[in-house]
């Protein structure tokens, strides 16, 4: 039976995506829920599964962009895969424990596989000892290291056609001093989006940046403190994410404005906090949503940026996941980055950036102390934040993570509540 492998649909609000690549070839034999294909969209990359095993006859081409529901490709049910080794392995495993099978028959029926002899062409290349003790447990010949060793381009054979004649050694006349070759490749539909809101916001918003550091001491020594523990106790270790994630969802309560967003001209401003994680995955910039994190603990933050973190980099995460936000966090520190000014994520009108951790000298009570510092920043929309709410803000934000137990009391100091200022 020929069945149909139709694009599915990635979000209500989508009708067009893009064949981003064919993870099988034309005529392969695929087993059933196997990944055959990636979807990309404008707002995330998902993949398409076999829903029957069978062979699978290609429909589109690498690149087409196409709608919502057309044929991608058909799968013949009744060509189904081949009993694959591993499987036959197992059968034969199940056979020798059975009495009614002798040891001799069943070496017999699984024989010993010898590395093959290398071919005249390759019988003078030299092996090191490691090597060739490696080759012998994994069954290979140095054929079949130097055919799978790599592809020959251009390059390598101009290296031959100029090397002089009778030098014989292919790996000097492959070395090449310098190449001018280059690389072009399509920019996916996700990456194309994500460029054309990136040069929006700084064409229509009135974007401004300001600066702070936060001695991360406290949160540090938390973190080694508890980690055992909390690994215990959770089942996944405590990052950083999920105390900046608590402190701006927090901060909010005191600067609601940073967590408005522009519409016309109106302001709304949510009385809840959903906060973007940006994710970088090998397709592009993702941003999964922490929703109501104002209302969610430390750990249940940190395990919702792990499972979205990792669904973003395994191409399972959904449009719904992606969609929405009321503010975005960047962490640039886990490259390395010291300083920079995060772009806003429209239609959002603030974003948070973290930066690397670095031990400095700062004076602390009137002494001068090597301290883990971060630098932060804030990028926000001058249209509607002021800023004497973006200051006070990202001062809310270093203030919460150098005193991390006020997150227990919505910010407020112990005397402030006994006092109930």
């Amino acid at each position: 039976m020929i069945i149909e492998i139709k694009v599915p649909t990635p979000g209500e609000s989508i009708t067009e995506v893009e064949l981003g690549k064919w993870l099988v070839e034309d005529g392969d034999i695929v087993e059933k829920d196997q990944e055959i294909a990636e979807i990309e969209s404008d707002k995330a990359t998902l993949t398409l599964v076999a829903d029957e095993a069978g062979q699978v006859s290609l429909k589109l081409e690498e690149g087409d962009t196409v709608e919502v529901g057309s044929v991608a490709c058909t799968i013949d049910t009744e060509k189904q895969p081949a009993e694959t080794g591993a499987k036959k392995e197992e059968v034969v495993r199940e056979n020798a424990k059975s009495p009614s099978i002798a040891d001799s028959d069943i070496k017999k029926e699984v024989p010993l596989v010898k590395p093959e002899k290398a071919s005249v062409d390759h019988e003078h290349v030299k092996t090191t000892a490691v090597a060739k003790k490696m080759m012998e447990e994994n069954n290979l010949s140095v054929d079949d290291i130097i055919n799978g060793l790599k592809r020959i381009s251009k390059k390598d054979v101009e290296a031959v056609l100029e090397a002089p004649k009778g030098s014989g050694v292919l790996a000097e006349a492959s070395k090449a001093t310098f190449s001018r070759e280059e690389n072009r490749e399509k920019m996916s539909m996700l990456r194309r989006k994500l460029s054309q809101r990136l040069v929006a916001v700084k064409n229509e918003t009135a974007m401004l940046t300001t600066f702070n550091e936060i001695d991360m001491s406290p949160v540090m020594s938390m973190r080694k403190q508890y980690q055992n523990q909390f690994i215990e106790t959770h089942g996944f270790k405590l990052g950083f994410m999920s105390f900046f994630t608590k402190a701006v969802a927090t901060a909010m309560n005191f600067h609601p404005a940073v967590n408005s967003m522009l519409d016309g001209e109106e302001i709304i401003q949510p009385e809840f906090v959903d906060v973007g994680i940006a994710v970088q995955t090998p397709k592009g910039l993702m941003v999964p949503i922490v929703r109501n994190a104002e209302s969610k603990s430390v750990p249940a933050i940190e395990l919702e940026i792990k499972e979205l973190a990792e669904k973003a980099r395994s191409k399972k995460i959904s449009v719904e996941e992606l969609t929405g936000g009321t503010f975005t966090i960047t962490n640039g520190g886990t490259f390395g980055s010291l300083l920079s000014t995060p772009i806003i994520n429209p239609p959002q009108s603030a974003i948070l950036g973290m930066h690397n951790i670095v031990d400095r000298p700062v004076a602390v009570n009137g002494r001068v102390e090597i301290r883990p510092m971060m630098y932060v920043a804030l990028s926000y929309d001058h249209r509607i934040i002021d800023g004497k709410d973006s200051v006070g803000f990202l001062v809310k934000v270093k203030e919460l993570i150098e005193n991390p137990t006020l997150l227990l009391t919505e910010g407020k100091n112990l005397e402030s509540i006994l006092l109930e200022l």
